[in-house]
């Protein structure tokens, strides 16, 4: 199999289709958000229940804007956090699709830090950043930790070597100024929180 360019993988995106992309903490299914229909594949490869939200990934402090509302006062800290391995629960913009958020008025933006991850987000603009294993499995570091499973129905591969640091961000509630989930940059986000 020919190792995948970005530029293959944006194409995919942008047909919406969907793909297994690399991050600085592990392994993402990566859509469209802007595509319902994509979307609602990332939930049917994973096995996820539609009421569990989906991440959105972003290449940039202009492209948040369109997936969410960012009061000024936070952008401070926003800029502190990001890009790194920190999910960060803000409230959604009314034109984001609802299957991604679930329906909820929040959404969590996930800005990697990650040069091909980056790159593959600025062609395509925002994407769901959800791991890439099966609901309830440990996510993927590398893809020969990848579930076959997987592999098989997403519509492209594109390989990064091992994530730097093999575990999911942390989770942190902006408005509340707190850490829902420890992961990788936990240290970090405990710090700027205070």
């Amino acid at each position: 199999m020919m190792p995948k360019t970005i530029n293959e993988v944006a194409e995919v995106l942008a047909r919406g289709g969907t793909a297994v992309y690399p991050t600085e903490t592990v392994y993402g299914i990566g859509a469209s958000v802007f595509i319902p229909e994509a979307v609602d594949r990332v939930f049917e490869i994973k096995g996820r229940a539609r009421k569990m939200p989906l991440s959105v990934a972003v290449a940039s402090f202009e492209m948040i804007e369109q997936v969410a509302s960012i009061d000024e006062r936070d952008m401070p800290l926003l800029r502190k956090m990001l890009p790194g391995p920190i999910t960060v629960l803000v409230e959604r913009n009314p034109d984001l699709p609802d299957p991604v958020t679930a329906g909820s008025p929040l959404v969590g933006i996930r800005f990697p830090d990650h040069p091909m991850a980056l790159e593959l987000i600025g062609m395509t603009g925002p994407i769901t950043s959800t791991s890439a294993n099966l609901s309830g499995n440990p996510p993927p570091a590398s893809l020969e930790e990848l579930d076959p499973k997987i592999a098989e129905k997403v519509d492209i591969v594109l390989d990064g070597g091992r994530s730097r640091f093999a575990r999911p961000s942390t989770l942190v509630d902006l408005a509340a100024r707190k850490v829902i989930r420890e992961g990788a940059g936990m240290d970090r986000a405990r710090e700027l929180l205070g």
